[in-house]
């Protein structure tokens, strides 16, 4: 079996690790006692945020997501089907238990409107902008 050294993945390694501990001291749920994370791509384009979380066999209901103070937050839990040693399992690597992710927003998201679906194991989070508050012109009187 041939090893090839790939210089990325200590270093993705090492982020994922000091992501941990910074969201640690985020209270009761935080990252650090989560038992595994899913994988997420954020997109952006001129009208919204998009987010797409890996989240396969977690049911809609058991996903919890909320906004508050400009951080999205999205928690839940992929439930363990029971399994007894008669059915033959010698390796389980299937990840289960509860999920925890939190997401700093700019302030053009619009929290109001945020929405949210899942299809074949993606959840897929709409975030869209709030219009662009054009500058108020002021004019300025002479006093005499």
């Amino acid at each position: 079996m041939a090893y090839h050294y790939q210089p990325w993945s200590l270093l993705n390694q090492l982020q994922r690790e000091l992501e941990r501990a910074h969201e640690g001291g985020a209270g009761e749920g935080s990252i650090a006692t989560a038992e595994w994370t899913p994988a997420v791509d954020i997109k952006e384009d001129n009208e919204k945020f998009v987010l797409y979380a890996d989240i396969p066999g977690v049911k809609p209901e058991d996903i919890d997501i909320s906004m508050e103070n400009g951080v999205l937050t999205i928690k839940g839990e992929k439930k363990n089907e029971t399994q007894s040693e008669q059915e033959g399992y010698k390796r389980v690597e299937r990840i289960y238990g509860s999920f925890y992710r939190r997401f700093s927003l700019p302030d053009t998201a619009n929290a109001e409107a945020i929405s949210a679906k899942s299809k074949n194991g993606v959840l897929e989070i709409v975030i869209p902008k709030r219009e662009a508050v054009k500058p108020k012109k002021i004019s300025v009187e002479a006093i005499e």
